[in-house]
């Protein structure tokens, strides 16, 4: 066969890899799987390596990122990159939308409205279809040439696409000779965390939240580094466009309509983004973002509304640096400042020291907090949070509270200028038992080596014990768990099964009399005994359980409920696990070396042995029978996450009839998950698995394949 011309070969692949960029970060739609993009990228690499002359700035290969700069350049912006007015309350929506009302004469104007992304505003530069700068907002006038490190960024394309011919609303078909497109770059939820994660455990700087990384990580002065962090673009607006002459080209009439031509172009738009018609429609948009802010795969703090007929922006013009058009709608802040009053430790249920402040109370996210997490005692240290200090906190969703920032010029210092408070140092011993405090090698957690004689440690076992996915007792929970310990009534697990209704009344009333309070019994001036009946009865209940739940109960570090299942699956007894040596142990799947030695050494311990031989004394007991290897199902071997909610069925429910077929149903998505199952509401995993481009099933195509394949 003849050899391919390089440059007819270098374009192909260019083309290849582009529209693959395109699928995956504008369409959501990967047509290829990654280890044959890899593929491509490396071959255009070599060609380019052995075929200089070949080279081009926006060759998909320069998102690798080049030799640093040492500096950024200033750029002057085309057109002003203009911020907007704010509003915090729904009364100043409706003004907003009054006046636009009185304007225009229009009575029911109507609005593009999007999401208002928390990032770093950018303005993208196209010369003739090509990228050829990108600059930051700075202060709306000038900018930083920040072109190399967007380069590196995957959703940024390096070339815009040609608008197909037909179909879809009335388009520009010809690419403009300029086109500025302007929008946000941000660090997806799921890449802060993965990073954060990496830097806490290889003890680097974490970044304080997601905006910051997405800001830091393009301001970096070697875009090799912005390169390895996996930032993401979305755009929103136009800057200066200018369209050659006689070729036929005119923008959109509309701002929702030129989001399409961008989406067309090659830009990846914010899929929320929506159009909504006078004060309730932007209201209801509002809400309902609201409602799905922590589900989103990126922080937002607030909602964008656009006059959307370009024709009335213009007739309203601009205030000052704003446009009278447009608003941005803010949530309620995720960050808010305020004082440390001390720092104390919490004591988990495997021994973990978690350092944690307890601070001035303060609005943030919603909810009013006084406690925040500080993770780990290398965090403290590269905090260097001390009492007295002022701290940022952060609260999004459901998540704990953390300390992201110390203001360390408002640092209390004495009368010699010094900090009035020393560094903050973990205790050595426990402060629950007084055991000693140590920190294994390579290990970031410090741990109290007490073990079930720290009353910290069995409070969170019980209350691991008893949850929903283990144990389910219904009732029992952190209250009656707390007093349970203090006052002598239980020491290990299996003391819950020698309870009475007597012992409940009598540990509750011993409980309100070391409170100060009245108990209730003596209120109610009878004995009020339903609720220690119920808790008696879910306790009984619980007696009868399965395997992969006891073991999964019983609290084995490392042990969640994936790897619970598989044990049981394995084993299908608990005396052969028991017996069984770390060689053995690393033999299951997906159980490796470390996990094989925490599951040993549970089991070599004869005060385990104990509590689980009391247990069955106490009657607790599950159905054993002959190991389960790998299935021969059409799904062996394939990892599969459940997400969101399923209208047909739980998703207990859907796992256990997938594994019917072979697969292995896990809690977390990975480069190795098979396919992801999403049903309503699914959040931050469905969002990684697109970030993954793992396949996704939604509930019609999972029923039709258990359907076909039988899935019992």
């Amino acid at each position: 066969m003849p050899m391919p011309d390089p440059a007819a070969r270098v374009a192909e692949l260019r083309r290849r890899l582009d529209d693959a960029n395109y699928r995956y970060h504008v369409l959501d739609d990967p047509n290829i799987p990654d280890v044959e993009y890899d593929r491509l990228l490396r071959e255009l690499e070599a060609l380019e390596a052995a075929h200089p002359q070949l080279r081009d700035p926006n060759s998909p290969t320069m998102r690798v990122g080049d030799a640093p700069s040492g500096k950024f350049a200033t750029v002057e912006h085309a057109v002003p990159m203009l911020s907007l007015g704010n509003a915090f309350s729904d009364a100043e929506v409706q003004e907003f939308v009054a006046r636009i009302e009185k304007e225009t004469g229009d009575a029911r104007p109507l609005f593009s409205v999007e999401p208002k992304l928390d990032g770093l505003a950018i303005s993208l530069r196209y010369e003739h279809g090509a990228l050829v700068r990108a600059a930051t907002r700075g202060d709306g006038s000038s900018g930083e040439d920040v072109t190399a490190n967007v380069r590196t960024v995957r959703s940024v394309p390096l070339r815009l696409r040609t608008p197909p011919d037909a179909g879809g609303p009335p388009l520009p078909r010809a690419a403009p000779e300029v086109l500025e497109v302007r929008g946000e770059v941000v660090l997806p939820r799921a890449a802060f965390e993965r990073y954060n994660a990496w830097a806490r455990e290889h003890g680097q700087k974490t970044l304080a939240n997601p905006r910051n990384g997405a800001a830091g990580s393009l301001r970096q002065l070697d875009p090799r580094v912005t390169a390895q962090r996996p930032l993401a673009f979305y755009a929103y607006a136009l800057g200066q466009v200018r369209f050659a002459a006689g070729a036929g080209g005119a923008l959109p009439p509309t701002h929702s309509q030129t989001l399409a031509w961008l989406r067309e172009l090659g830009f990846p738009v914010s899929p929320e983004v929506d159009t909504a018609h006078g004060v309730d429609g932007l209201l209801a948009y509002y809400a309902r973002i609201g409602a799905r802010r922590d589900d989103l795969p990126y922080d937002i703090d607030g909602v964008v509304y656009k006059l959307d007929r370009y024709d009335q922006q213009r007739a309203m013009g601009f205030v000052s640096r704003a446009p009278r058009w447009a608003l941005a709608h803010k949530f309620p802040a995720q960050e808010e400042a305020t004082t440390v009053e001390s720092i104390e430790v919490n004591v988990g249920r495997t021994g973990a020291v978690t350092p944690w402040v307890l601070m001035a109370p303060v609005h943030v996210g919603g909810v009013t907090v006084t406690r925040a997490t500080l993770h780990n005692a290398d965090q403290v240290a590269r905090l260097d949070v001390r009492v007295g200090d002022t701290v940022i906190v952060r609260r999004a969703g459901d998540v704990i509270p953390e300390v992201v920032r110390v203001i360390e010029e408002r640092r209390p210092l004495d009368r010699r200028g010094q900090p009035l408070h020393p560094p903050y140092r973990l205790p050595d011993v426990c402060p629950d038992c007084g055991s000693a405090i140590e920190r294994e090698e390579g290990e970031v957690v410090a741990r109290c080596t007490g073990g079930l004689f720290c009353p910290a440690q069995r409070k969170q076992s019980l209350f691991h014990f008893a949850s929903r996915r283990a144990m389910d007792i219904e009732g029992l929970g952190e209250r009656f768990i707390e007093a349970l310990v203090d006052l002598g009534y239980v020491r290990t697990v299996a003391d819950l099964y020698a309870l009475g209704v007597d012992d409940f009344v009598e540990m509750k009333r011993r409980a309100d009399e070391l409170a100060g309070t009245v108990p209730e019994t003596v209120k109610a001036g009878k004995i009020a005994t339903r609720w220690a009946e119920n808790l008696v009865a879910a306790i009984d209940a619980s007696r009868r359980s399965s395997l992969e739940r006891v073991l999964f109960a019983l609290g084995i570090r490392d042990v969640g409920e994936s790897t619970a299942k598989t044990l049981a699956r394995h084993f299908g007894a608990l005396a052969p696990l028991m017996a069984a040596d770390e060689e053995t142990l690393r033999a299951v799947p997906d159980v490796g070396p470390v996990v094989a030695a925490r599951i040993a050494h549970f089991f070599a311990q004869p005060h385990n042995r104990e509590v689980i031989a009391a247990l069955r004394a106490a009657g607790v007991s599950w159905p054993e029978g002959p190991p389960q290897r790998a299935s021969d199902g059409p799904l062996a071997g394939t990892s599969v996450v459940l997400t969101g909610g399923l209208a047909s069925m739980s998703r207990e429910q859907a796992g256990a009839r997938l594994e019917a077929l072979g697969a292995r149903v896990s809690g977390s998505v990975s480069k190795k998950t098979g396919f992801v199952v999403a049903g309503e509401a699914a959040g931050s995993k469905l969002a990684k698995a697109r970030e993954l481009g793992i396949e996704i099933w939604d509930e019609a195509r999972l029923l039709a394949y258990l359907a076909e394949h039988g899935g019992a």
